[in-house]
């Protein structure tokens, strides 16, 4: 990589992007980004080529002007990752977006590496579903292999009598993205473990983090969360398994379902992670800035807290910033979309030096935003400290 100039491009064009590049600016980097949307939130930073991610000549048109190329979601087409390989660099490698994309594959991998999961099943028909469904038990989830986040492509099946309804609602998609069954966990917690590792083998995370979810969307994320030494070297030890298994460069989340002592994979998602925004304010250095250390092959920076965290996400529409910036430590960050609902349009983080200031503040934030619901559980967990 060049010392003085670097061009990343960036395949997505959302708030991930954005953030990315924003952070990017102090490295003296430059970066493109390739989306189909020419709204995309991060084209009010950064130069943009338009087009599909299947579109060879855009990808020309991209990869001629980029050193390097990452990406800011996972569902871009693995194909397209792999074409961009045979010509720069690519990281992570399009082996990890191929693996995140397929929940069976993703689980599969997991298995393989000892790490635990609730109890999948691959479905093909109406007929393999009542069979893994009287594997797996009940309740029980079918969500499909690809294509599905936030909560999209699931359905919850809590008797025998939700199978058809279940089959009606996602069977079509059995040719398309695939099926599969998962266990139901009745978790005390939801937990995830943000990693990065550099192309030398590196690796590092940031403390574990805690998550709180509405409607599979995440609400409210904790750091650093309330768990024990042995709990969280359990997660960090198998984040750095799956990182080392896809010989992955960049930052990566694994999220995680806790009951009692017990840690159970979720997913892995192959980008930087909703869970580690509060890394912009709350570390010493950002998930946004060592995945582009990792990326240009820089050497990576501290994972350490400053202080602690909590992150607010904003769904459908932004709520007054005024009591959030009103706020000693409160962070506010508006990802320039229009509101339209069930989507991300920003968050924000309260960073404070102890739990006592951090509890004061979103106190003060959850009564003004009349937004407690969102923060109870938060407020919850602190009174453990």
């Amino acid at each position: 990589m060049s010392d003085t100039f670097t061009t990343v491009g960036i395949l997505g064009g959302g708030q991930l992007a954005r953030m990315l590049a924003i952070s990017g600016a102090p490295l003296g980097l430059r970066f493109l980004v390739l989306d189909n949307a020419p709204d995309a939130c991060a084209s009010q930073f950064v130069p943009m080529v338009l087009g599909d991610y299947t579109d060879e000549k855009a990808l020309e048109d991209f990869v001629r002007q980029i050193d390097v190329a990452t990406f800011d979601f996972e569902n871009v087409p693995a194909e397209s990752a792999a074409w961009l390989m045979e010509r720069k660099p690519v990281y992570p490698k399009p082996r990890a977006l191929a693996v995140a994309q397929d929940r069976l594959a993703e689980k599969t991998l997991f298995t393989e590496q000892g790490i635990p999961v609730p109890p999948f099943v691959d479905v093909t028909s109406r007929e393999s579903l009542i069979a893994a469904v009287d594997v797996v038990g009940l309740p029980c989830i079918m969500k499909t292999r690809r294509l599905g986040y936030d909560g999209k492509g699931q359905f919850r099946i809590k008797s025998l009598a939700d199978v058809d309804a279940a089959w009606s609602a996602l069977g079509a998609q059995a040719d398309r993205t695939g099926l599969i069954v998962e266990g139901f966990v009745d978790f005390d917690r939801e937990l995830s473990v943000v990693g990065v590792r550099s192309a030398s083998g590196e690796f590092r995370t940031w403390p574990l983090t805690e998550n709180w979810h509405v409607d599979g969307v995440l609400s409210a994320s904790l750091a650093p969360a309330l768990v024990s030494d042995e709990l969280a070297t359990t997660a960090y030890k198998y984040a750095r398994k799956l990182a080392e298994a896809l010989d992955y460069v960049g930052v990566f989340a694994l999220e995680l379902f806790c009951k009692g002592d017990t840690l159970l994979a979720n997913e892995l998602a192959p980008r930087v992670h909703n869970s580690g925004h509060w890394t912009i304010e709350g570390a010493e250095t950002s998930q946004f800035e060592n995945h582009l250390r990792a990326v240009i092959e820089r050497p990576l920076g501290s994972t350490a807290c400053v202080g602690v965290s909590c992150m607010l996400n904003w769904i459908s529409e932004l709520p007054d910033a005024n009591p959030i910036l009103s706020v000693p430590g409160g962070h506010w960050h508006d990802y320039g979309k229009i509101s339209r609902s069930g989507r991300k349009v920003g968050h924000a983080t309260l960073r404070r030096d102890t739990v006592r200031e951090l509890v004061s503040a979103l106190e003060q934030v959850g009564v003004e935003l009349n937004r407690m619901p969102q923060v109870a559980s938060v407020l919850a967990r602190l009174s453990e400290y």
